[in-house]
């Protein structure tokens, strides 16, 4: 089954068009926002793709943690 989503905002317009495993294997700077410089620096913390950002354990901990802000109180 295909599966489509929009994620034009989301990705610099090079990476528009690209299949999920092109992206995931893209640079961080693939993400609208995010710099060369700023792609630079997360590098130097072993994280040199999207798939690195996204499965790194202190990025995917804080992203549970917002997403329980709104589910607690």
């Amino acid at each position: 089954m295909a599966v489509s989503i929009e994620l034009g905002k989301a990705l610099d317009k090079a990476y528009e068009n690209s299949t999920l495993d092109e992206v995931l294997s893209a640079p961080p700077s693939a993400l609208a926002g995010l710099t060369e410089k700023q792609a630079e620096l997360l590098a130097g913390m072993g994280i040199k793709t999207i798939r690195d950002l996204g499965s790194n354990k202190y990025f995917a901990t804080a992203g549970v943690l917002v997403a329980l802000s709104g589910k607690v109180g």
